[in-house]
């Protein structure tokens, strides 16, 4: 009988859980789908493109709020079965309030092992094409950086025409073997520029270790240079926010692909803040789902419903500022990095520790 009290729970449970994502999901493809037209409307371009993106956007977006829709979800199935008079009758069969909350706080946590491991590598790819698509249809294309398996590419204006910068790698604030071509406003190349190492901390760089070529007579002739400076639209932090973006990146890439993601010129700060925060990911589940177990076991009285929903809104919304504030405590360096993302978890176990022996005693 245990058994077929244990499916109950958890069948219901994860319909619960699935509906509030097919809602969050259809709201939100309700609103990309408006910036996607927007985005397209004076471009000849197929009718479902816009749709199409939408569909590759929002997954991600629906990852984003998982902690959120895991709350929603726990709170909507746990005043079900209490309204229903289903707790009482799981009792009887030996399920007390922590039984069941252990059930469903487990089944959230393995949930979130699974999206972490399974799906998160898939919305990735997804948002990973999606961001590809769009920057092809970009209307301004003068400036353009790229990352590819070559390394750094980047295309911006200058006075007197256009620049290309490619280089083999990014170490800290540095670019190894740079090659720098310059071209007039008619697109023909003029000079050709080799530097082993660029600082780019700043937005005037400074080559080492120079070889330039100029043409002179339609003839390249070189001049060689310890140092050279140069002004740049870019400077690293610059680079470096525009592939800032975690949605592109899986676990799987943080954990196979690290150092080839160092190499390519992302942050091992915003690496590991990534990492942590995904790793961090099924603990969320497991207290959110304990917050809402707290919530609703509370108290049997249906006329508290709509309190207790408030409540937990507020609490939800409260520990999503916390943890971006935390985060961002990280990243200014005021606290360490990896516990400005665990210290939002251990502060909630700590609490949610003390609710659980509360309901345990109902």
């Amino acid at each position: 009988m245990n058994n077929v009290v244990l499916k109950y729970l958890l069948n219901n449970f994860l319909k619960s859980f699935l509906i509030v994502v097919m809602i969050i999901f259809c709201f939100g493809v309700i609103l990309n789908l408006f910036e996607e037209i927007e985005f397209f409307k004076n471009m000849n371009v197929s009718v479902f493109k816009p749709l199409i993106l939408t569909t590759l956007f929002v997954p991600s977006l629906v990852l984003k709020l998982l902690p959120f829709i895991i709350f929603i979800s726990s709170m909507w199935f746990m005043l079900k079965i209490r309204n229903n008079n289903d707790l009482l009758i799981l009792k009887i069969y030996g399920f007390s309030n922590i039984k069941i909350f252990f059930v469903l706080a487990t089944a959230s946590f393995l949930l979130g092992c699974i999206i972490l491991t399974i799906i998160s590598p898939v919305t990735s790819s997804m948002v990973k094409y999606y961001e590809i698509t769009k920057s092809q249809h970009a209307r301004d294309i003068e400036h353009l950086v790229a990352f590819n398996k070559n390394g750094l590419w980047i295309k911006e204006p200058t006075k007197n025409g256009n620049r290309i910068i490619s280089a083999v790698s990014i170490e800290g604030s540095k670019l190894k073997d740079a090659v720098i071509l310059e071209f007039n406003n008619d697109y023909e190349l003029e000079k050709k520029v080799f530097s082993k190492l660029v600082d780019i901390k700043s937005k005037t760089w400074v080559l080492n270790d120079v070889s330039v070529f100029k043409t002179s007579n339609g003839v390249f002739e070189k001049t060689q240079f310890v140092k050279q400076k140069i002004v740049s639209s870019y400077n690293y932090e610059k680079i470096t926010s525009l592939f800032s973006n975690s949605d592109t990146i899986s676990f799987y890439d943080l954990i196979v692909n690290y150092q080839n993601l160092l190499n390519n010129g992302y942050s091992k700060q915003f690496l590991d803040q990534s990492y942590h925060s995904m790793l961090s990911l099924p603990f969320f589940l497991f207290l959110m789902t304990a917050i809402a177990a707290i919530l609703t076991m509370h108290t049997h009285k249906k006329s508290d419903n709509l309190k207790f929903i408030i409540i937990g809104l507020i609490i939800s919304l409260l520990v999503y500022y916390l943890k971006d504030l935390s985060i961002a405590l990280g990243k200014t360096d005021r606290i360490p990095l990896i516990l400005s993302v665990w210290a939002p978890v251990i502060a909630l176990s700590f609490f949610t520790f003390i609710g659980v022996l509360q309901i345990n005693e109902k």
